[in-house]
């Protein structure tokens, strides 16, 4: 069960309650009723989502829900799949997926659709909103260079510039603790007084009743590295009274991971919030072998009644912002303050020494040593066109190249792109990340923004996670190497990310839900994308429908945009 709190209203129970009882339901859904419908898929194997094996049956779907199950050989509609016996199964979640931009550019976001992905949850730390005019002036590089003009402020304004748009998926949305910080303290390392605490509590009440799913934190980045354990749990606590969930990117994955783990526990027990922890791992070579400690953890708060999961995108490296690599306190005051600090001798050689200083690996995330080494950090996009031909190099090869240092190097790539590089740093050991996806309590995110193969989206060098994320869980880990079962994957990739997320009308296939649904042969699903060409889309899928519509036909995008703003439980029309 997902309850979170005593403050769910009684039809708030009972929407919570049906997930729990449609998932306890029979495969086969009672008899089917006759009549007209808009939508058959006929003669599929049915995964409906909860971890039950296959059956045979057809789906029929009306007003984008699905309103019977069953043999409907007598039944007619206006349009009919046949699925030939291949697998009809709930649409895909991505419980992080970075794309509240990128939608406004590529509202069909082909990267996604092409994986099976109908629902997207994003706001990692940072969020679309609140936004003034401070923030708003720091981001401009990245809305013009994807054509942008922020018209909200709010997240109910940026949910209706959705809706008025259109768009090809459902997207939900938390609100970013760091981007409350922003709206309250600017992006200085300073702690607020109470009332400005009070200020940054009421915007979080404000995004929840906008219809945020909860609050999320990313501790490893600044200016949410300067917030303490205090300050979220204040926020988090604000959440909590609306029904939302906290999520973090935890202050460490590498060395200090277990003080992160500690940490995450006392905010969820404090403010009585659910905690899902996003992309689960044990950063650099030193840590692992880690993580059966790191899911022991886990494992015992939750056997103390803590209702706390996790996600991971079952990537050996994970993708980052190359200036992460700079300690937090050099970033104080923003970017444009960063990189004067770095372009100043005296102050750019203590920040070499300070990440190079071993008494201070336990004080920060040093995504520096977590990687292998200069040739473990793959440089996948950059802001400045001027320098698109360091896209899928080394630093390793790019210092080779200018003739530095490598830490050198990757200093000045910060300087040159107005620390707007993005890389791929291979710091993760197999094993663990295998053992991650294997725990009944892990689901799955992309952490990357939709994106597409053409335009402006298409310049970039994304991590190939961005494109293939779920179908190399289904390819690598289902078919090939049988690390999970199908319908075990399925659950990951549907019910249990509904359930966390408390979509109870999504993420199964039973009469009465939404009719998110994917059609494929999982012998046939590839993820085409590499780290050397990242912008390819998966291939299989040849059937992705959105609230009844599809958005991929007969293997082809319809460019239809049937998706919908997903609102979360303290939602209230017209705050």
């Amino acid at each position: 069960m997902f309850l979170r709190n005593t403050r769910l209203t009684w039809r708030g129970c009972l929407c919570a309650i049906s997930l729990a009882c449609i998932a306890s339901l029979p495969a086969m859904a009672g008899n089917a009723a006759r009549g007209e419908y808009d939508l058959i898929i006929r003669n599929g194997r049915i995964i409906d989502g909860t971890g039950s094996p296959w059956y045979h049956g057809d789906v029929a779907i009306r007003d984008g829900r699905i309103v019977a199950i069953g043999r409907l050989a007598d039944a007619t509609a206006r349009k009919t799949i046949d699925a030939k016996g291949e697998i009809v199964a709930p649409g895909f979640i991505d419980m992080l997926g970075q794309s509240e931009m990128n939608i406004l550019v590529a509202p069909s976001l082909p990267s996604k659709i092409y994986q099976g992905i109908t629902t997207e949850i994003t706001g990692e730390g940072d969020s679309i909103a609140p936004l003034d005019d401070h923030i708003i002036k720091d981001n401009q590089g990245a809305y013009a260079h994807l054509g942008i003009t922020p018209t909200w402020r709010t997240l109910d304004g940026y949910f209706a510039r959705l809706e008025k748009q259109g768009i090809g998926i459902n997207l939900g949305t938390y609100v970013g603790a760091a981007s409350v910080r922003r709206m309250v303290l600017g992006d200085e390392d300073v702690q607020p007084t109470p009332a400005q605490l009070e200020q940054m509590q009421a915007l979080v009440a404000t995004a929840m009743k906008h219809g945020a799913m909860g609050l999320s934190s990313a501790l490893q980045y600044t200016p949410g590295a300067y917030a303490t354990t205090h300050e979220l749990i204040a926020l988090a606590k604000v959440a909590s009274r609306y029904g939302g969930i906290y999520a973090t990117h935890m202050r460490d994955e590498g060395n200090a991971e277990a003080a992160a783990l500690d940490e995450a526990f006392k905010i969820g027990r404090e403010a009585h919030i659910p905690v899902e922890i996003f992309h689960l791992k044990a950063a650099g070579k030193a840590n692992w072998g880690k993580i059966p400690e790191v899911i022991a953890a886990i494992d015992r708060a939750r056997a103390s009644g803590l209702d706390v999961t996790a996600d991971t995108y079952a990537y050996t490296a994970w993708g980052n912002s190359l200036e992460s690599i700079v300690p937090p306190w050099a970033h104080a005051g923003g970017d444009a303050k960063l990189i004067q600090r770095l372009k100043d001798p005296k102050t750019r050689a203590q920040i070499k020494a300070y990440i190079l200083d071993s008494s201070k690996d336990n004080q920060w995330n040093n995504e520096w040593k977590e990687a292998p080494g200069p040739d473990g950090i793959l440089v996948t996009s950059v802001g400045n066109p001027a320098l698109r031909s360091l896209q899928g190099k080394r630093i390793s090869d790019i210092a080779k190249a200018w003739h530095e240092d490598p830490l050198d190097a990757a200093l000045d790539i910060v300087i040159k792109d107005d620390a707007a590089t993005s890389v791929a740093v291979f710091g993760m050991d197999q094993t663990d990340v295998t053992t991650v996806l294997k725990q009944p309590w892990v689901s799955i995110c992309n952490d990357s923004e939709g994106t597409e193969p053409w335009g402006i989206l298409g310049k970039a060098h994304p991590h190939p996670r961005a494109y293939g994320t779920f179908p190399q869980i289904i390819q690598k880990y289902v078919e090939q190497q049988h690390v999970l079962t199908l319908p075990d994957a399925i659950r990951k990739f549907t019910s249990l990310a509904a359930q966390r997320m408390g979509l109870t009308q999504r993420g199964v296939i039973k009469v009465g839900m939404y009719a998110d649904i994917v059609v494929f042969d999982p012998a046939k699903v590839i993820a085409t994308a590499t780290y050397e060409q990242p912008n390819q889309l998966a291939k299989g899928m040849d059937y992705v429908i959105v609230n009844g519509a599809p958005v991929i036909a007969d293997g082809k995008m319809t460019h239809a945009l049937p998706g919908k703003v997903l609102r979360g439980p303290g939602y209230v029309p017209g705050k």
